[in-house]
């Protein structure tokens, strides 16, 4: 670097200026004529504080490059800088770009809300009161954020019961979110990502005709509501819950008729006992529309019967023979 500005010097400055006295050095003379010690630089980084000090000398005092010392304990030009600055290790450099650059600087929120933002409506417990009053909030809010966009359910529940069959919310947990879904202006996609059993299985088929959809081994159950535990109420209360537990089984019995396309008869005795359907069975029964194989739908159609595959190879069964 100290070679290639001496040349830039040596071809801008007068000839006269540059003859050397008697003591070896240059004639002071030469850096009088700041018109003609301009040197050529380079396009320089403004990003690297060296190099933009370096061409600032340069411009400004010329004689500071060019009388270097022949020997010198000191680095080419760093002597330059009052209190000179090293550039950071490439470890603290790879941190500081790699790590601390997208850190953001508030706490996330939490992930229901960013579910949320996109328009993903999350059920995956029974339907107790709790989850009843957030996903009914859900819906209206946006619904009002936007009406014309769809809105996105995805269906983990055992509805209003546990895996085992204990009653822990009311049927009209259920149906509040049905009414729900029936008030929306918006298209409601819904996707069963594991089990939709009783009153989910119910809101998984409310979704809007030919956007409902199911996972590959995803299970949906259809059953009769159960009566709450009783404990020690009188005969007459455990009839009266008795009557309102057929009356729901009855409203089921028909919603579901009319989202499966199935008739009332048909509904009513699959769910003499708890129905359980796979993937492919709850498509046939009208439960959904589309299995989400991501592709294998497609290679499953296109696959030759094994009959056909075999006429067509040449390969006659032992039976023919």
């Amino acid at each position: 670097m100290a070679s290639c500005l001496q040349a830039s010097m040596n071809s801008l400055l007068p000839r006269s200026s540059l003859s050397l006295n008697s003591s070896g050095r240059r004639n002071s003379k030469a850096f009088r004529v700041k018109a003609a010690a301009k040197i050529p630089m380079p396009p320089i980084n403004p990003n690297d504080p060296f190099l933009s000090k370096l061409a600032s000398v340069a411009a400004q005092s010329p004689e500071k490059l060019l009388a270097r010392p022949l020997n010198s304990d000191t680095p080419p030009y760093l002597d330059i800088f009052d209190s000179p600055q090293l550039m950071s290790s490439p470890a603290q450099v790879e941190r500081s770009v790699a790590y601390n650059e997208h850190r953001p600087r508030t706490p996330p929120p939490d992930l229901p809300s960013m579910l949320l933002d996109g328009r993903i409506v999350y059920i995956g417990m029974p339907l107790v009161p709790a989850v009843t009053e957030l996903v009914v909030a859900e819906l209206m809010y946006l619904q009002w954020l936007d009406p014309k966009e769809p809105i996105y359910i995805y269906i983990n529940s055992t509805g209003t019961t546990r895996d085992d069959g204990e009653t822990v919310g009311m049927e009209s947990e259920g149906f509040a979110i049905y009414d729900s879904l029936m008030q929306l202006k918006n298209e409601v996609h819904t996707v069963c990502v594991g089990a939709a059993i009783g009153h989910a299985c119910l809101l998984l088929s409310a979704g809007t005709k030919g956007k409902r959809f199911m996972m590959p081994h995803s299970k949906a159950m259809i059953q009769q509501p159960r009566v709450p535990s009783s404990g020690l109420m009188p005969a007459s209360d455990v009839l009266i819950r008795a009557k309102e537990v057929i009356t729901n089984r009855d409203i089921l019995v028909g919603l579901l008729s009319k989202h499966t396309g199935n008739s009332v008869e048909t509904v009513a005795n699959v769910m003499r006992r708890p129905y359980y359907m796979d993937a492919p069975k709850a498509k046939e029964f009208g439960v959904i529309d589309k299995i989400l194989w991501r592709g294998q739908e497609k290679i499953i159609a296109d696959v030759v019967p094994s009959d056909e595959f075999d006429k067509n190879a040449g390969i006659r069964s032992a039976e023919r023979v």
